[in-house]
């Protein structure tokens, strides 16, 4: 008798395992969040381009990488029609920001979001990895070179 109730149970057994199981995975690979704060209190936001991307149509091609607050670089290669690196990038959505009497002051490059008034640290703009002395949306595409956005 004792081995009837015990094929009796074995079999909802499995079936309870595997769904415990089952759910256990499912659950730590989905943690819900869409945006994230970052100790800066640089925003990560969902629209995030991922590393390598080739972005873009057109015949200028152009090096554009983005380094966040931790110094990870995501590099893109850009493909544009536009005649400057702020219309390219804007068109494509990659930064977002303000007017200001010094023309666009960008906020958001790649979905992070780096607001100097709020946080203290803002986005600082780089060609060929030297400093910018012109503003993202002020400075021509030259083919062949670099620029990238740094939190800072």
């Amino acid at each position: 008798m004792n081995e009837t109730k015990l094929s009796k149970k074995m079999p909802s057994f499995i079936p309870c395992m595997v769904l415990i199981v089952a759910m256990a995975l499912f659950t730590t690979g989905c943690n819900g969040s869409t945006a994230k704060d970052t100790p800066s209190g640089a925003e990560t936001e969902v629209n995030i381009q991922t590393e390598g991307s080739v972005l873009g149509e057109g015949n200028t091609v152009f090096a554009f990488t983005v380094v966040d607050k931790d110094g990870n670089e995501t590099p893109f290669e850009i493909h544009t029609d536009k005649e400057t690196v702020g219309e390219a990038l804007m068109e494509l959505e990659l930064i977002a920001g303000e007017d200001s009497e010094y023309g666009l002051y960008v906020k958001t490059v790649n979905g992070i979001t780096a607001d100097y008034d709020k946080d203290g640290v803002y986005w600082a703009f780089y060609i060929n990895g030297e400093y910018a002395l012109t503003g993202v949306d002020s400075t021509k595409i030259t083919e062949g070179e670099s620029y990238s956005f740094k939190v800072e």
